[in-house]
């Protein structure tokens, strides 16, 4: 018989670890079941990425992240999380995608049934996140190999025209990334200006390179249709134009699994089902027993949370749950 777990957490990020510790450090059992590798979101990151925040933000357990400059990369990031769940020895499983959630009416416990295995527990932290949800641009062509919704390394672009579709951090940076590379930039943006989010440090350098014409970005426009070789872009009222093209990088965003939550079981606050419903100050949801934590919080709003505004989501839940015992 599988033993019956004080707390299963569905997500194996920096929230999703952060709930086992403090789970841990309460005397309290807890199984993290990811669905792709360890610590999948931040895994899906550019490969050369420097976190906006310093590592200092980046902390949890009360264990110190050491980077080599103010702000850490990626692969100083996985090994710190890494090393979190080895340190702390967290029951951990990679590579586990859960399947279902059922509440069991006479003991008042949960059954997780997942792509390996069946559980029980007493309580059940979602803590998905978003990352590994592009919004797509639902045009014909997006399906193409040479569509991505991820950036990852601009080596893969040298010499290569490149269509940038959107403003925002992730899409300023590839495109100035793969233009110091060699590669010939052309940004797709719906508005008539870069996001207003972009980080300061970035913004002056991507509005003179659109200045300057090395980058060229075609505002108040849309991608109509990707093709093998080219891509239509409709810009406001104007004919559609053919751009000569090898490669789309679709960066518009991500956004949580909402079917995977509405599976579960989970109310959202509205009929447009943007956004979990959830105690604010307990993060239970209407389920009881059943909490979110992390950026999913925010809903479609993920530009709102972050892991460092986020990481007193585990000491909240474990709080709550014993207070419930």
């Amino acid at each position: 018989m599988e033993p019956t777990w004080d707390l299963i957490i569905i997500g194996g990020g920096p929230s999703g670890i952060n709930c086992a510790i403090e789970a841990g450090r309460a005397g309290l059992s807890a199984l993290i079941l990811e669905k792709g590798v360890a610590v999948n979101s931040l895994f899906h990151f550019p490969v050369n990425m420097t976190f906006f925040s310093t590592s200092r933000f980046l902390e949890i357990g009360g264990i110190p992240f050491i980077s080599h400059s103010d702000k850490p990369t990626r692969q100083e990031a996985l090994e710190y999380y890494r090393r979190l769940i080895q340190h702390f020895n967290l029951t951990y499983h990679p590579y586990e995608e859960v399947l279902s959630m059922e509440h069991l009416a006479v003991s008042g416990h949960f059954q997780i049934t997942s792509s390996r295995s069946n559980y029980r527990c007493r309580k059940v932290v979602i803590a998905t996140g978003f990352y590994d949800r592009p919004v797509l641009l639902h045009v014909q062509g997006e399906h193409l190999p040479k569509v991505k919704h991820y950036y990852d390394d601009p080596h893969r672009y040298v010499r290569q025209k490149v269509v940038i579709v959107g403003a925002a951090n992730s899409a300023c940076d590839a495109a100035l990334e793969i233009w110091q590379k060699g590669g010939e930039v052309t940004m797709v943006i719906r508005g008539g200006e870069i996001s207003p989010r972009v980080k300061y440090w970035i913004r002056p350098n991507i509005e003179n390179r659109i200045r300057e014409g090395s980058i060229v970005a075609l505002f108040h426009s849309e991608v109509a249709e990707i093709r093998e070789g080219s891509v239509l872009v409709r810009s406001g009222e104007r004919e559609i134009q053919e751009l000569v093209n090898d490669w789309v990088l679709a960066l518009t965003g991500y956004q949580p699994d909402f079917a995977f939550l509405r599976k579960l079981g989970v109310d959202f606050e509205d009929g447009l089902g943007c956004r979990p419903a959830f105690d604010e100050k307990t993060l239970e949801t209407h389920l009881p027993g059943v909490y979110i934590a992390g950026v999913i919080c925010g809903g479609a709003e993920t530009s709102r949370l972050f892991i460092e505004n986020t990481r007193d989501h585990a000491l909240r839940i474990v709080t709550h749950i014993l207070a419930e015992n």
